[in-house]
């Protein structure tokens, strides 16, 4: 990904998160000078993986295979007790988060406003492949029976439990627009915790076109 394309996207995520009344913390607007002398007041955000965070998962084509994410807390077990994390994140319409599920990770997937996000769902074998049964999962609460290969539309304010090993994709409806998703889970380690059904990049390789206004979460061990 160009960086002036991740400097747009960053751009306009501010505006839509300001206009659905989403506020991020203070730091989340700070340009690269000002992370200078700050490596170890700030070691939570940089160890931890707090901040912006924007991937195209290889497929050159953010629009159609892309993720933008702002993680606002998350524990390390490494360096702290923090058994939880947030994140909040924008999905396009028909942008696709390729299938995947988490080894050590529950999480709830939470629609909190604008359009309609689309879950697939499959439940995984022990070894990892599609598993041809129907299983249960629970949105807000509520335990539902999905077919393999089933489909979950969480409309705002709807979310739904994503338990260890449950397969998952996900996409904004066509023709309702953006979607405002949070995510609260269990800690978060997107290094070793994602099994994506079919090989992919999970952080983006990213060109340096221009000057980022605003650091990702992999600037941080290049800037600080």
């Amino acid at each position: 990904m160009k960086r002036s394309e991740i400097n747009a996207l960053i751009e306009h995520a501010k505006t839509f998160f300001a206009e659905h009344r989403f506020m991020l913390p203070p730091w989340a607007f700070w340009g690269p000078s000002d992370w200078k002398g700050k490596r170890e007041t700030c070691a939570e955000i940089v160890e931890n993986m707090l901040g912006w965070d924007i991937t195209d998962f290889g497929s050159g084509d953010f629009g159609a295979c892309g993720l933008l994410l702002f993680t606002i807390r998350n524990g390390n077990p490494a360096r702290d007790k923090k058994p939880y994390a947030e994140k909040i994140m924008i999905v396009r319409e028909e942008q696709e988060t390729p299938m995947h599920f988490h080894w050590s990770k529950m999480e709830d997937i939470i629609n909190r406003g604008g359009g309609n996000l689309v879950i697939e769902l499959s439940q995984s074998t022990p070894d990892e492949q599609f598993c041809d049964r129907p299983f249960s999962v629970t949105t807000d609460g509520i335990a539902h029976s999905v077919e393999p290969g089933g489909k979950v539309i969480l409309t705002p304010g709807e979310s739904i439990c994503l338990t260890q090993g449950l397969y998952h994709r996900f996409y904004g409806e066509k023709g309702k627009g953006l979607v405002l998703v949070g995510e609260v889970s269990q800690v978060n380690d997107d290094r070793t915790d994602n099994r994506f059904y079919a090989p992919i990049g999970r952080f983006p390789v990213v060109e340096e076109d221009v000057a980022p206004n605003h650091l990702l979460v992999g600037d941080y061990p290049r800037f600080l």
